[in-house]
């Protein structure tokens, strides 16, 4: 499948738009969802997918190793993903109630995938954002600060306060 993905690649930097829509195909899913968790609104996820793409397209001969092109894509979405995040100014309020912060651990093999995304998508935008940062693209909090704006001791609350919310909201599902 790599060898695949380096044949659309070199093909599309000498202008084959099928090699696109292959890429587009092979990556987009991923993309969309990695897009939805951060901005919790499907539209917008969509306008930001093909925002990347485009992106992503147009720079393809800036990309020296093909090999790399699925982090590089990665890159793009988060960063455009992070740039409506900064323009739209979601909260990140002070949580002083840091009580249970322990019981915030989740048996994820309780859950199902679809059932943790709704949940997620449900969560205040600060604590969705930093969640899915480090939780799931391996942000670490220095670096979840720096590209937000806030203090990591923020990045941190953050993140304590979506777990617990989180785990709040798929108990609720569960019990019924």
């Amino acid at each position: 499948m790599a060898e695949t993905h380096i044949v659309w690649i070199n093909q599309l930097k000498k202008g084959n738009e099928l090699a696109a829509f292959n890429l587009y195909n092979s990556y987009s899913k991923a993309m969309y969802s990695t897009l939805t968790r951060m901005t919790s609104d499907t539209e917008i996820a969509k306008d930001l997918l093909q925002e990347a793409f485009i992106k992503a397209f147009k720079k393809i001969n800036d990309l020296d190793d093909p090999k790399a092109f699925g982090g590089w894509l990665k890159r793009i979405v988060v960063n455009l993903g992070l740039e409506h995040i900064r323009k739209k100014k979601y909260n990140f309020e002070a949580i002083e109630d840091q009580s249970d912060i322990e019981s915030t651990e989740i048996d994820e093999s309780l859950i199902d995938n679809k059932t943790l995304h709704e949940a997620i998508k449900e969560l205040p935008g600060g604590c969705r954002t930093v969640l899915c940062l480090h939780l799931m693209e391996g942000y670490k909090h220095k670096e979840i600060a720096d590209k937000l704006d806030i203090s990591e001791s923020t990045s941190k609350t953050q993140y304590r306060h979506a777990k617990k919310l989180l785990k709040t909201k798929l108990q609720h599902h569960y019990e019924y």
